[in-house]
């Protein structure tokens, strides 16, 4: 099987140990990794803002550089789904749309591909907190994920996953959100950490490292007792 990663921006800019422990987690699943080098920029932040013809480039590239991987796993659920859904209006009716119609089931979140492709569960991970999970807007309502990362937090040893988290609301980052309007993304963000703090989490836990960063700048800026990390982060801890 040929397995490659896809690395987005923001891990690649500013949590390339979660790129790193990616690879080491499948590796350790006995599969053999591949890291396409070419590889840039899915095209997301440029499709969101209207620009669609340099996201177009750029989906061209990114259909390219993956075409001949069996699988593709990413460790964004915001990027991973916006590839499933959106360059397919991209592409539309032009010759790249067959070339995407392929790509779109080979491309997966990494909590897709272990739940649903290698469905071991065999990670022996170990994490003894109490853990609050984020499902960011992307992976409840473009890729609903929930189901696979909560079955993954389940089979970690140690781990108390806090069941009563029905707090399903969106951190304040929303993509240009926390640029364009600082104010009520901030306000979302306090009233997600309030939740997460009254329900008496340790860690905030996400598959979208850009949710992560929100809450964590919050988190900092009032130092409240509470850490935020990468579901592939969790699964890799202490090893």
């Amino acid at each position: 099987m040929n397995l490659s990663v896809f690395i987005s921006c923001c891990v690649d800019q500013f949590s390339p140990q979660t790129a790193r422990n990616l690879i080491r987690l499948l590796e350790g699943l006995g599969y053999n990794v591949n890291y396409p080098l070419e590889q840039t920029c899915c095209g997301k932040v440029l499709y969101e803002n209207g620009n669609w013809e340099e996201a177009k480039l750029l989906g061209e590239k990114f259909i390219n550089d993956f075409k001949d991987s069996d699988y593709i796993v990413g460790c964004s659920a915001s990027c991973v789904g916006y590839i499933k859904n959106n360059f397919g209006k991209l592409f539309f009716n032009s010759t790249y749309h067959n070339l995407y119609k392929t790509l779109k089931n080979k491309i997966m979140d990494v909590s897709e591909f272990l739940c649903d492709v290698d469905k071991t569960m065999s990670f022996d991970a170990v994490f003894p907190y109490k853990v609050h999970l984020h499902s960011n807007c992307h992976s409840l309502k473009e890729y609903n994920l929930e189901k696979q990362t909560r079955q993954i937090l389940k089979s970690v040893k140690d781990i108390i996953l806090l069941e009563e988290n029905s707090y399903k609301f969106c951190c304040g980052h929303g993509g240009n959100l926390s640029i364009y309007n600082p104010v009520v993304s901030q306000a979302l963000a306090e009233q997600k950490l309030k939740t997460v703090l009254e329900e008496g989490a340790e860690f905030i836990v996400s598959n979208d490292l850009s949710c992560l960063q929100h809450l964590q700048a919050q988190i900092d800026k009032n130092k409240y007792p509470l850490k935020t990390i990468h579901l592939v982060d969790l699964l890799m801890y202490n090893k």
